[in-house]
């Protein structure tokens, strides 16, 4: 028998039961209707037993690794999970083309596009982002773990992460001792969204994978604090989705006999199997099948507007 508390605390949501607590944390906040969203296949593709984007002959085509919670702790999961498949669908329709683009999850934490440090949710991030037209590259705004309602200490001066012009896009001109000022940059290379929208069920979540690249999805985050490696099984955890991961292929055990997908999470390369884990595939195991979103890249810059090392003359 589970009880739900209806309280929020930040980012906790109390879950209780006849054995006590089983919950302590949520940073996937619902904003959209998923329903409104959803793709429904009306064939499965015919896929291999065995797929990731991580090798597909030989070639690579996922971006870098995230850390949500550095240099502070961030309930952003929503951006890291949403964020990091749409760079990897670029990265696919640039044949992996080098170098990589990265794009600004701290954008989408000043500006509120799909939520904060206290959560958020992955489709409204994809709806945002298609709706205010485009997402800088990660080197106009660095990731800060910050957010506007966020209490923790490098984020007090709630002007950083306000959405303005200088903080969608900056640089800094010189040392402050030596008079230098940080300035907005007016054009900056930037990519935008075609299409977005929801999936579940784990096969069209493998068609839309397949077809497309990797997907966000929402898992139980609570069974996975402690994950070191290995296919998890287990059926019997709850399938509540309280955390945004991608969802980059699947693969198959042979001891187990079933599938599994594979995972990237957004807590570091020194979590799980350098960052990634494996979760039984066709169970809906941990609510790993019920939430997902993806988005079609639309365009990205590959001739920037020249700007000057001080950014005077795009201000």
């Amino acid at each position: 028998m589970i009880i739900y508390i209806k309280q929020m605390f930040g980012p906790f949501l109390l879950i209780t039961s006849l054995c006590g607590i089983i919950a302590r944390f949520n940073e996937y906040v619902p904003s959209v209707d998923m329903e409104n969203y959803m793709m429904k296949s009306d064939y499965k593709l015919s896929v291999p037993q065995s797929f990731t984007w991580s090798n597909v002959d030989g070639v690579n085509y996922l971006t870098k690794n995230l850390n949500q919670h550095i240099p502070v702790y961030c309930g952003s999961c929503w951006a890291h999970g949403s964020i990091s498949s749409l760079a990897d669908r670029i990265k696919i329709k640039r044949k992996a083309a080098y170098p990589d683009i990265q794009l600004s999850i701290q954008f989408l934490l000043n500006c509120r596009l799909g939520g904060s440090c206290n959560g958020g949710d992955h489709l409204a991030t994809y709806k945002a982002i298609h709706e205010y037209g485009s997402i800088p590259f990660e080197d106009c705004m660095v990731y800060q773990a910050c957010s506007g309602d966020s209490d923790e200490e490098g984020c007090k001066d709630r002007s950083n992460f306000e959405c303005s012009p200088k903080n969608i896009c900056r640089t800094c001109d010189t040392f402050t001792s030596h008079g230098g000022s940080c300035y907005p940059i007016q054009y900056y290379p930037n990519a935008t969204i075609s299409s977005f929208g929801a999936v579940k069920g784990s096969d069209d979540m493998m068609n839309e994978i397949y077809k497309n690249g990797p997907i966000a999805c929402g898992i139980n985050a609570e069974q996975i604090l402690e994950y070191s490696g290995g296919v998890l099984d287990v059926p019997l955890k709850l399938k509540m989705v309280n955390h945004i991961i991608s969802v980059v292929g699947w693969g198959y055990d042979q001891i187990l006999g079933k599938q599994y997908w594979i995972i990237r999470n957004s807590w570091g390369s020194y979590w799980g199997e350098m960052g990634f884990m494996r979760l039984v595939l066709g169970e809906n195991q941990l609510g790993i099948e019920k939430s997902c979103a993806f988005a079609i890249p639309g365009s990205w810059t590959t001739q920037n507007v020249p700007c000057y090392e001080d950014g005077s003359n795009c201000k």
